[in-house]
């Protein structure tokens, strides 16, 4: 790979080759322009930029402006200069084709009419932003009368449609033309920069007008319509510009769309910050108009402060970041993430990560969720409880039986004794203090990003970073089709982890199991057992199994319920055998016994 400090080198013997009269001041290469007289112009001046440390390094321009200005392949491409001899060419590149058909009319004569009406008022309009004469030609801004006209020219040097925009009322506007060059990422005013910018650096701006504040000032770029027009623009024709500067109007909407376009370009883009006194939607124009004297300098500011995009934290924050994550495992907050079951919280320290849970049908996995889920938020902590096999008046009935001891029918009957009452009554105060906290969803739509929005909004309720969130069952979250059952569940998994990493979150997930062959579900438990998914080994942090000692089809009366909560898969911890759980029924809850 060629070093910048060599390819600089190379760049500057290039031009002292071809422009053999010029001479060098500083960091720029001045001369006779070459191509000034086969273009029936007087002789003007070429300018180069030659500074090894400048993005721009390598870029000319005519100051007569008698050709485009741009980077040296095409400055090789006007002069008819080999290509195989411009410093970093690559022999294997390929141009951006766009597959597009051009209609048989044109609407040149229309903008060349338009550059005829444009006025000494207009003219007068665009000097208090310091855009001249010349670049207004160049360009070839036109007026009709009442709107400002700037001509969308195609790479094949003809003009189909015009953006037409009433002065100090950008609001009010049109197209002018065919209409199918205002869209579908055709929408691209000077877009002959971006060829003439190969192995450069370019300018993207939201607005025709902010453009020509650049192009006054002798720098290379294009412009949109408005921010959001950069989502149907094709990244692809930007694929042999170094650096892209993004010069969007000061409002979130466009720093937004921005944001997402360099996502897509990449560390190529550097994406230029306003100031955030700023006001909304303030733009390059109203900073030329602002300070005109200074503008040139205030804009290269801002280049030299702009950051290249990168898809990371930065490494101070980075840093900062896990110094916060190991003072919140000390807080209140995330030691309130254990069971208050002691055999449970020594195997696996409370519920952190992704937590697989896996049972058979009527084994007491949801009976044991439930519970679990519920002594956390009576903790006062946030817990997310996605049901799709219960119902939540299933879910209070048994959490409230459970608290106060009270059996379910007993409840729903209301024939209680004293004790009972009491007990209920006090119960159904806890239960409702803990409904701030513990939140059931049924909602069979649900997607990944409505449950990143359940989590932001259940920590701003709480004010508490750290929250639970149960799924009951994995094998119940929505996905297109039961054909796509397995790569839908597996699909899931991948979001839960997004969300784990993103957001910090606990999980409880609760899995079905598959039958052995002997159409029984007991036996040695093992990773095998789960349902529908093979990457439950690679997602949970723990996957355990939930194993019955009684026989849930046929359970006899009076028979004590015991299971065995297996751990058999673990990141941090050994697997074995966690504890033993006797369901204390009719109340719905487990109490925990040494294994």
């Amino acid at each position: 790979m060629v070093s910048t400090m060599e390819l600089h080198e190379k760049l500057t013997g290039f031009y002292k080759e071809h422009l053999t009269e010029g001479a060098i001041d500083g960091t720029i290469l001045k001369g006779p322009c070459p191509f000034c007289k086969s273009r029936g112009r007087e002789a003007g001046t070429i300018v180069v930029y030659i500074g090894a440390r400048s993005y721009f390094a390598g870029y000319f321009r005519c100051q007569n402006r008698c050709v485009p200005g741009g980077f040296v392949p095409h400055f090789a491409r006007l002069s008819g200069i080999d290509p195989s001899s411009v410093p970093g060419y690559d022999p294997d590149r390929e141009p951006y084709v766009q597959s597009l058909k051009f209609p048989a009319g044109n609407i040149n004569q229309d903008i060349t009419s338009y550059q005829d009406k444009l006025t000494p008022k207009m003219q007068r309009y665009f000097a208090r932003i310091g855009v001249g004469a010349g670049t207004l030609a160049e360009l070839k801004i036109g007026y009709n009368g009442r709107y400002i006209v700037y001509p969308y020219f195609m790479q094949n040097g003809n003009s189909y449609t015009a953006h037409c925009i009433m002065p100090d009322n950008e609001t009010e506007r049109f197209w002018h033309g065919d209409q199918s060059f205002a869209t579908n990422g055709r929408q691209i005013f000077n877009i002959n920069d971006i060829d003439y910018c190969e192995d450069g650096a370019l300018f993207i701006v939201e607005g025709e007008q902010n453009l020509l504040c650049l192009r006054e000032l002798g720098f290379p770029g294009i412009a949109v319509p408005s921010a959001a027009d950069l989502n149907s623009i094709d990244i692809k024709r930007f694929e042999h510009i170094r650096t892209l500067f993004m010069v969007m109007n000061h409002s979130p909407e466009s720093v937004d769309a921005a944001r997402t376009f360099a996502q897509q370009a990449g560390f190529k883009v550097r994406l230029l910050q306003w100031p955030l006194q700023k006001k909304r939607g303030f733009n390059l124009a109203q900073l030329a108009a602002e300070d005109l004297e200074n503008f040139k300098t205030e804009v290269t500011k801002m280049v030299n402060a702009s950051k290249a995009f990168s898809p990371f934290r930065t490494p101070s924050h980075e840093y900062e970041l896990f110094l916060g994550n190991i003072k919140r495992q000390l807080s209140e907050s995330y030691l309130a993430l254990h069971t208050g079951m002691a055999e449970y919280d020594e195997a696996l320290g409370g519920i952190y990560g992704i937590n697989i849970l896996g049972g058979s049908p009527k084994a007491g996995k949801s009976c044991f969720g439930i519970q679990l889920a519920t002594e956390i938020a009576r903790k006062k902590m946030g817990v997310l409880y996605y049901d799709f096999e219960n119902g939540t008046q299933k879910i209070y009935q048994r959490t409230l039986s459970r608290l106060s001891r009270v059996a379910v029918d007993k409840i729903v009957s209301a024939e209680l004794n004293d004790e009972e009452k009491s007990r209920l009554d006090g119960a159904q105060t806890e239960l409702q203090k803990m409904l701030e906290f513990f939140r059931v969803v049924n909602d069979r739509q649900i997607n990944p990003v409505i449950m990143r929005r359940h989590v932001d909004f259940l920590r701003h309720e709480t004010r508490r970073e750290d929250i639970l969130v149960v799924i009951d069952s994995l094998h119940k979250l929505p996905f297109k089709d039961f054909a796509e059952r397995r790569t839908g569940i597996n699909a899931w998994l991948r979001e839960l982890e997004s969300i784990r990493d993103e957001l910090q979150v606990g999980f409880l997930v609760i899995s079905e199991l598959t039958r052995q062959e002997s159409g029984r579900y007991d036996g040695v438990p093992h990773m095998g057992l789960f349902k529908d998914s093979s990457d439950i080994e690679y997602t949970a942090d723990n996957a355990m199994i939930f194993l019955p000692e009684w026989e849930p089809i046929d359970v006899k009366s009076g028979a004590e319920r015991i299971n065995s909560l297996w751990l058999v898969a673990s990141r941090e911890k050994s697997p074995g055998l966690i504890a033993k759980y006797r369901l204390d029924f009719p109340y719905w809850g487990f109490a925990e016994m040494k294994a």
